[in-house]
């Protein structure tokens, strides 16, 4: 099971950015006419179309979950049905994390959002399928962080 994703862009109604992630290298101005591009297009769909789009030489998948909507670029050889799994599979981690995410969740916890982004995904590909491994690290994470706080504030002698 693999797919070779491009980037994948989480974006409000309004068409703010809240997270970024790119798989291959790109220039900054590239990536400025991108996320453009992708709010105009997504954002200008009628509510009921297919979640799937034809832009340049790459398949576009987007979903909306609540006032957000996360939108993957795949090779055009790839399975949309599998890339729509990653995006739903995101969800539900984050879901998991933050208890039903908001985009609230995500602009005030953008670098957890992004952890889990990376414990899931890597360079482009499914790192691990698993929820509950992928939840586990994540509940690692958090102790180790917790350990490191609490060490941190008692005094040191």
């Amino acid at each position: 099971m693999s797919l070779i994703m491009r980037f994948l862009l989480l974006f409000s109604r309004q068409g703010r950015l809240r997270l970024q992630k790119w798989f291959t290298p790109m220039m900054d101005r590239e990536k400025k006419k991108i996320i453009r591009d992708m709010t105009t297009m997504v954002l200008s769909r009628q509510p009921r179309t297919c979640n799937f789009m034809q832009w340049k030489d790459l398949k576009i998948i987007y979903k909306r979950y609540a006032s957000l909507y996360f939108c993957l670029a795949i090779e055009s050889q790839e399975n949309e049905l599998l890339a729509l799994e990653v995006i739903h599979r995101y969800v539900e981690l984050l879901d998991k994390y933050f208890g039903n995410v908001c985009e609230l969740d995500i602009i005030f916890n953008f670098e957890k959002a992004y952890f889990i982004l990376d414990e899931f995904l890597m360079g482009g590909e499914i790192q691990e399928t698993s929820k509950q491994i992928v939840n586990r690290s994540i509940d690692a994470s958090d102790m180790l962080q917790e350990t490191l706080e609490e060490y941190m504030s008692k005094p040191a002698f």
